[in-house]
């Protein structure tokens, strides 16, 4: 039996793989209000973006902003000091996720 494509599972009422990937990313604690905080006011110190973001740690803030960056979604520029500033801002890859963003927050506003 040869493999679905996306195209086929969707059609057979099957989840699509990439879109399970995009929301499982997306959607995991901090991510999306990173993403958003980067959006608005990037780049951004570290610093800034955890005060930005109430309840966001140090700890977690800093495994996502590896994961995202990793993903292609944020890059980190060093700037030689001294002192050394390393600020992060979207790439082009997140800024592409603006639509999307804008369909889930009015969404949220009209049913959340």
């Amino acid at each position: 039996m040869e493999p679905q494509t996306d195209e086929a599972r969707s059609r057979a009422g099957g989840c699509c793989p990439h879109l399970h990937e995009a929301v499982e990313f997306i959607g995991r604690r901090w991510t999306g209000a990173i993403i958003e905080v980067l959006r608005q006011d990037g780049p951004l110190r570290f610093s800034e973006i955890v005060q930005a973001i109430p309840g966001l740690s140090d700890r977690l803030c800093s495994e996502r902003m590896k994961e995202l960056e990793a993903r292609g979604v944020v890059e980190r520029t060093v700037h030689p000091g001294p002192p050394v500033r390393v600020e992060y801002d979207l790439t082009p890859m997140g800024r592409a996720l603006e639509p999307s963003l804008s369909a889930l927050r009015a969404w949220a506003h009209e049913w959340l």
